[in-house]
C-alpha cells in the first residue's frame, strides 16, 4: 500500500502530460498534405497540348468555374469551357459525408494540383480521400469511365475460422450487393452516395459506402459498382476500388461519418442506476478484451503454422513426379522458387477473368478450360484452369510448372506464374492473340493469310523451339505432344510451343529411352 501511495502524484501528472500533449495535437493546424489524403493522379499521356495554347487557357479556365462553384455548396457539378475543337469538359464529386467546406476546401487543392501533376495532359483525374476531379478533351458526362481502375485490398479476414470462411465471404458479398442495388435504384441527377452498417457480430461490424456520379443512370451506375466490386474480394478486412465513375469500399473499422441516432435519457435517472451502468460496462468490455487478445494470440500462433503446413503441401504436390528421375532433379539445389516459381493470387485471377466467365473462355482441352483475363494494368494474360474430373490433369500440371518454368527461349510459350489456393490449380501464360495455328491451318479462310514465307518463318520457329529444348536448355527435354494446336501464334505470327504436360527429361548422355504407355495424340 505505501508503494501506491508513493508513485499516485508520479501517475497523476504524467497522464496530465499526455492529456496536454494530445489535446494540444489536435488543436494543431494539420498541412494541406495531411487534410487531402489518398492524392492518386491518373495521367494518361495519351494526347498531350502545347504550352500557352488555347487549350491550356480554357482547361486553367474550367478548373477555375470548378472551385468557384463548389463554393455554391453543391458536392457535384460539371461544365465545360472553350469551343472545339478545344473543349474541356470537367467535374469533381465529392463525398456525401463531410461537409460543404471539406468539400470546397478538397476541390480546390485538387483544382490546383491536378495542373501540376498532369501539366501537359489533355485528359487526367485526380482522387483523394475526400472528393475526386477530373478534365478531358471529350465528353465524359453521363458516360461510365472505367479505366483506370485503382484497387487496395487488406489483408485476410482474421474474424472467422477456416471452416466459416466462404459463408462469411458469401454474407459479405451479399451486403455489398444490395448496398449496390440501394444506388442502383437512384435515378439520374440524384446523388448515389450510399452507406450501409451492417452488425456481423456483438463485437464486430461491417461498414460499407458506395457512390457514383449523379449525371449516370442507375443501370450504369449499378454496372460500374459491380464491376469495381470485383477487383475487392470479401474474404478480406477491408478493400477499396475506384475509377473516374464510381467507388466501393467496405471495412470492419469507421471510414465515414455515422449518423448516429442518440437515444433519449430516461427521466428522473438515479445517480446510482447510472454507476452500475458504467461498472457493468466496464466489466464487459475487459472480459471481450481478455478473450480477444487469447482469440487473437491463438489465431497467429494457427495461422503460423497452417502457413508452414500449406507450404509442405504445395512441395509435396510440386516435387511428386511421375518418376524418380524428375523428383531428383527438381529438388535439388538449382531449383528457385522465388524467382522461377512466382504464384499469383486467386483474388487476381478471379478479378482478371471476371470469375472465368463463359465470355473469358478461349477453349478446353484434356487438362482443363482455358480463360483470357487483363490485369489491372491492362496486360492481357491466358489462364489455365486443371478440370476437377481430369483424371491425368495433376500430372501434367506439376510438369507443366517445373519444366516450362526454367526455359526461356522466344519460341517456347513464357508461363508467368502459378497459383495453388481453395482447391484450384491455374497455370498464368502470356497471351497470345492469334491463337494457334491449327486455327489458321484447317480454315480455309485464314489459310490465306499464310503466305509461304508466313509458313517458312513458322517452320524455323518450331525448329529453334526443338533445337532448344533437345540441345540447348538447362534440361534434355523431349515434349512428345508437338501437334498445330500447341504451337500458339503472337501477334507478329510467331511461334511459341506450349503445353508440355507429357513431357520428359532426359539426362545428358541419354539418347534414347523406353516408354511405357503412349502419350501424345
Amino acid at each position: 500500500m505505501p508503494s501506491i501511495t508513493k508513485h499516485r502524484h508520479i501517475s497523476t501528472n504524467f497522464i496530465n502530460l499526455v492529456l496536454l500533449l494530445t489535446v494540444l495535437s489536435l488543436l494543431s493546424p494539420a498541412t494541406e498534405a495531411q487534410q487531402h489524403r489518398l492524392g492518386i493522379p491518373s495521367c494518361p499521356n495519351t494526347t498531350t497540348f502545347t504550352i500557352n495554347s488555347t487549350y491550356q487557357a480554357n482547361r486553367d479556365t474550367l478548373l477555375s468555374s470548378l472551385s468557384s462553384n463548389v463554393t455554391r455548396g453543391v458536392f457535384f457539378y460539371n461544365t465545360t469551357a472553350g469551343n472545339s475543337p478545344d473543349m474541356v469538359y470537367g467535374l469533381f464529386l465529392c463525398r456525401g459525408d463531410i461537409s460543404t467546406s471539406a468539400c470546397q476546401a478538397c476541390v480546390t487543392y485538387a483544382a490546383t494540383h491536378i495542373s501540376r501533376r498532369c501539366p501537359l495532359d489533355k485528359t487526367a483525374v485526380v482522387w483523394y480521400e475526400e472528393c475526386f476531379l477530373r478534365y478531358s478533351n471529350r465528353n465524359i458526362f453521363s458516360v461510365v469511365t472505367e479505366t483506370p481502375t485503382i484497387y487496395f485490398l487488406s489483408g485476410r479476414s482474421s474474424i472467422v475460422t477456416i471452416s466459416e470462411e466462404d459463408r462469411f465471404e458469401k454474407f459479405v458479398l451479399k451486403v455489398i450487393n444490395e448496398t449496390i442495388a440501394m444506388a442502383e435504384s437512384r435515378p439520374v441527377g440524384v446523388s448515389k452516395y450510399v452507406t450501409r452498417v451492417e452488425n456481423i457480430s456483438s463485437f464486430q461490424t461491417l461498414y460499407i459506402r458506395v457512390d457514383c456520379t449523379p449525371d449516370l443512370s442507375g443501370a450504369d451506375c449499378g454496372r460500374c459498382l459491380r464491376r469495381a466490386r470485383a477487383y475487392i474480394p470479401a474474404g478480406r478486412q477491408g478493400g477499396r476500388a475506384f475509377n473516374p465513375s464510381c467507388s466501393v469500399r467496405y471495412e470492419f473499422n469507421p471510414f465515414f461519418n455515422l449518423t448516429a441516432v442518440a437515444a433519449l435519457p430516461a427521466k428522473g435517472g438515479e445517480k446510482h442506476i447510472k454507476l452500475n451502468r458504467i461498472r457493468i460496462l466496464i466489466t464487459s468490455l475487459s472480459v471481450i478484451f481478455g478473450v480477444a487478445v487469447v482469440f487473437i494470440s491463438g489465431f497467429f500462433i494457427w495461422r503460423r503454422r497452417n502457413s508452414e503446413d500449406k507450404e509442405n503441401i504445395h512441395e509435396v504436390q510440386l516435387l511428386d513426379l511421375e518418376n524418380e528421375h524428375s523428383k531428383e532433379t527438381f529438388s535439388g539445389k538449382n531449383w528457385e522458387r522465388s524467382q522461377e516459381f512466382p504464384s499469383i493470387q486467386l483474388d487476381i485471377l478471379h478479378a482478371a477473368t471476371n470469375h472465368f466467365s463463359d465470355e473469358n473462355k478461349l477453349g478446353e482441352g484434356g487438362f482443363g478450360p482455358v480463360y483470357k483475363g487483363t490485369l489491372a494494368n491492362g496486360k492481357e494474360i491466358a489462364v489455365k484452369r486443371l478440370s476437377r474430373t481430369s483424371g491425368q490433369g495433376l500430372v501434367e500440371f506439376k510438369n507443366e510448372v517445373l519444366l516450362i518454368a526454367r526455359l526461356q527461349h522466344k519460341n517456347l510459350v513464357r508461363l508467368l506464374g502459378c497459383c495453388l489456393e481453395k482447391n484450384e490449380k491455374l497455370l498464368v501464360y502470356e497471351f497470345m492473340p492469334n491463337r494457334s495455328l491449327d486455327v489458321f491451318l484447317f480454315d480455309s479462310n485464314l489459310a490465306t493469310q499464310l503466305d509461304w514465307q508466313k509458313r517458312f518463318n513458322i517452320i524455323k520457329g518450331i525448329a529453334r523451339g526443338i533445337m532448344y529444348l533437345h540441345e540447348d536448355s538447362r534440361l534434355r527435354i523431349i515434349h512428345r505432344d508437338l501437334k498445330a494446336s500447341n504451337v500458339l501464334l503472337d501477334h507478329k505470327m510467331n511461334p511459341k510451343i506450349s503445353d508440355f504436360g507429357m513431357a520428359r527429361i532426359f539426362c545428358e548422355d541419354i539418347n534414347q529411352a523406353n516408354t511405357n504407355r503412349v502419350v501424345g495424340t
